[in-house]
C-alpha cells in the first residue's frame, strides 16, 4: 500500500550490443553523497541478465508524453521486440556507461551496478549514479529543475497518474512568518 510509485524506463545494452528498455516501479534514492539509487527487478525478466552482465543501466524518468511507451516496455519483452524501434524512441550515447539514454526522457540517470541483493520475487540492484542529464527545457535560468513543467507520472495499483499541484517546500511547516 506504499503508493504511488515512480514509473521509470530503464535502458540497458547487452554485451552483444542489443538495446532494451524495461519498465520499473520499484526504484528510489538510497543515498545523497555518494549518489546511489536502487531498482528492483525480477531475475526472470530479459533485462535482468543484461544489467547483471553489463554492470550498468540508465534510469530514464517518465512524463505524461512517455506513459504509453512506459506501459509498453513493461508488458513486451525485449526478447521478442526492439522497443526503441517500435516506440520510435531515440537511444543516445551516455557519457559514463555503455547503456544508452532515452532522448525523449526529461531526466536520465547513468548508473553503475554496485551490488545485487536477492530479496525474493525481485532482486534489488544497488547502483552508483555516475551522471545525470536533464533536458534543458526543464531548467530555469537559476539552474533549478522545473519539476512542474516536466509533467511526471506515478504508478499505483496498475494505473498511471500525473502528479498534482505544488503544496509547499521542505521546511515550510516550521518557517517563521
Amino acid at each position: 500500500m506504499l503508493n504511488p510509485l515512480p514509473a521509470v524506463m530503464v535502458s540497458c545494452k547487452g554485451n552483444d550490443g542489443k538495446l532494451n528498455i524495461i519498465t520499473v516501479a520499484w526504484c528510489g534514492n538510497l543515498c545523497t553523497n555518494p549518489p546511489i539509487l536502487y531498482i528492483s527487478v525480477r531475475p526472470e525478466r530479459y533485462s535482468y541478465n543484461i544489467i547483471k552482465e553489463s554492470g550498468n543501466f540508465v534510469v530514464n524518468l517518465v512524463n505524461k508524453e512517455l506513459t504509453y511507451a512506459c506501459d509498453y516496455c513493461g508488458v513486451k519483452s525485449g526478447k521478442d521486440v526492439d522497443k526503441f524501434k517500435e516506440l520510435k524512441l531515440t537511444p543516445i550515447e551516455s557519457k559514463y556507461v555503455s547503456a544508452p539514454s532515452i532522448l525523449e526522457s526529461p531526466v536520465n540517470l547513468e548508473c553503475r551496478v554496485k551490488e545485487i541483493v536477492p530479496l525474493g520475487s525481485h532482486h534489488m540492484i544497488i547502483a552508483d549514479i555516475l551522471g545525470v542529464t536533464v533536458d534543458s527545457k526543464y531548467m530555469d535560468e537559476k539552474g533549478r529543475f522545473k519539476f512542474e513543467d516536466s509533467n511526471p507520472i506515478a504508478y499505483s495499483h496498475g494505473e498511471y497518474y500525473t502528479l498534482g499541484e505544488y503544496v509547499g517546500k521542505f521546511g515550510y511547516s516550521v518557517k517563521k512568518k
